[in-house]
């Protein structure tokens, strides 16, 4: 594995004024249209969630018969409300998780749009944060209204639009990304990595002559999610870029959001497992999901060295290894029915200990919600060190968490 570059950020260049024949046009478009809509058909990567789910209602049936409940599941992890099946709050995840182990970052609470700029202020300030930073929902999927902000005047045309609470990060260039799911019986002293995904950001090679647009139509890959990318304000589309330059086309590790998914299988390490091994465990009540990871080194990663968490995600967390391209949809169909395997497995044990199962009323919560506290005093809410954890509720990212 290599890992990969620097990306070239978008708008970072002078703009290239474009040539004449620079924009794809005609029966070429037309052509690449038809291609990606066929690509969209034939690879089950790109299909819709409940075209994947769908085939394991019968599995997910028969492990509820016989591990006492459909809810038996929501127990795997009793420090999060229904164990991160939807409607979490990702800053009270983000809480639990060792300080030094995370990218930092802060909430923002909903109040006036002055209070929560200073509040973003002062935390760049004080926490000695540079542009740019990463500003999301506190509660979200599939990378919905995730942006990579640049400046001040970004970031409060975003608070403008997004007055929910959100999620300020510092912005971990990693420039390597990986999804490392974890699971670990009650039972057991330790854990073990299910699986590890390296993920590889979309980018397109300059050739002197094509937009960015034409480049995006014309690749192999891209031309799938051409949507995605040709939707981005953050691209100039119409850019010619220089001869070999690489042009980023997005900076989350995100599958809808045009990311390649490869099985990282060779990356797990007895190193790197006792490393995230180490982090769970000092987890409280976590023993089932998928931590979010930016690292520079391959080397030092799989050394359990010198990887930082962006983000962990609960039981509607996927082992996104299965959307490598190589991966065939029957293989893939077997790595999710192990998985939910040891939800339910996880979840029954801690049942016969005595946690109480979610009941049938607590299953359909709103897909968004207000942080808990959302009315507290407007100003950015951060964990000093040493600070105790989020409280451990009883029984109780995404869902179901497409990558």
């Amino acid at each position: 594995m290599t890992s990969s570059p620097v990306p070239v950020w978008p708008g970072a260049p002078a703009r290239v004024p474009a040539a004449q024949d620079s924009e794809i046009r005609g029966w070429e478009l037309i052509r690449c249209k038809l291609a990606a809509r066929l690509d969209r058909l034939l690879r089950w990567e790109y299909w819709p969630a409940w075209a994947i789910y769908l085939p394991l209602i019968p599995y997910i049936c028969y492990l509820a018969i016989r591990y006492r409940g459909i809810t038996t599941c929501a127990l795997a992890n009793p420090s999060i409300p229904l164990s991160g099946l939807v409607g979490e709050s990702k800053w009270d995840i983000l809480r639990l998780l060792p300080e030094d182990a995370v990218v930092p970052a802060t909430l923002l609470r909903p109040a006036a749009l002055h209070e929560r700029t200073a509040a973003l202020d002062s935390t760049m300030r004080d926490g000695a944060w540079c542009w740019p930073v990463i500003l999301k929902p506190d509660v979200g999927e599939r990378g919905k209204g995730v942006r990579l902000v640049r400046n001040a005047d970004e970031a409060r045309r975003y608070l403008e639009q997004h007055p929910d609470a959100t999620i300020a990060q510092a912005f971990d260039p990693g420039p390597c990304e990986a999804g490392v799911f974890y699971v670990r019986s009650p039972a057991e002293p330790s854990g073990r990595i299910f699986s590890i995904t390296d993920k590889r950001f979309p980018t397109v090679t300059g050739d002197g002559v094509s937009s960015i647009r034409t480049l995006v139509w014309r690749h192999p890959r891209h031309r799938a999610q051409a949507g995605v990318f040709l939707g981005d304000p953050g691209v100039d589309m119409g850019r010619v870029p220089p001869r070999g330059e690489r042009v980023a086309l997005g900076f989350m590790g995100n599958h809808c959001r045009g990311s390649m998914f490869l099985d990282g299988a060779a990356l797990i390490t007895p190193e790197l497992t006792a490393a995230i091994d180490a982090i769970a465990k000092r987890t409280p009540g976590f023993h089932f999901g998928r931590f979010d990871i930016r690292y520079s080194s391959v080397r030092s990663f799989k050394a359990g060295r010198d990887f930082r968490i962006v983000e962990l995600n609960g039981l509607s967390s996927e082992s996104t290894n299965i959307y490598d391209p190589r991966t065939g949809f029957l293989r893939a169909q077997a790595v999710l029915r192990e998985q939910w395997r040891w939800a339910y497995l996880i979840g029954h044990t801690l049942l016969k200990r005595g946690l109480r199962k979610p009941a049938w009323s607590e299953l359909p919560l709103p897909r968004r919600r207000r942080s808990p506290g959302a009315t507290a005093p407007p100003k950015a809410e951060r964990r000093a060190p040493g600070a105790p954890a989020a409280p451990t509720p009883t029984g109780s990212s995404h869902g179901p968490n497409q990558p």
